[in-house]
């Protein structure tokens, strides 16, 4: 995949994660206040951050091999991207833990 796109008829950089961005604040509930199933221990549940420069880090199964063929019009993986679920009550909850 190239590493320019072009946009609104101009050329603009492809978009690259951050490494050095750190953890602002959760997004959603905290583990201690979700519902639902339960997580197997507080180290191994699926979570949503706010990184500090306004990117968002998701933790949840690598399910992008089980939906390479069902991915709708217009949808795709890059080779250094993963298609990551999360349980849907963890980004639909009103909680936000303020951390």
């Amino acid at each position: 995949m190239a590493e320019w796109e072009r946009r609104g008829g101009e050329m603009a950089e492809r978009w690259q994660a951050d490494p050095s961005a750190a953890f602002r604040r959760r997004l959603g509930a905290a583990v201690s206040g979700r519902t639902g199933p339960p997580c197997a221990d507080d180290e191994t549940c699926p979570d949503v951050w706010e990184l500090d420069n306004g990117d968002v880090a998701v933790i949840g199964r690598d399910l992008t091999a089980q939906y390479a063929s069902r991915l709708p019009e217009g949808v795709r993986v890059g080779a250094d991207e993963r298609l990551v679920v999360i349980p849907g009550g963890l980004v639909r909850g009103p909680e936000v833990d303020p951390r």
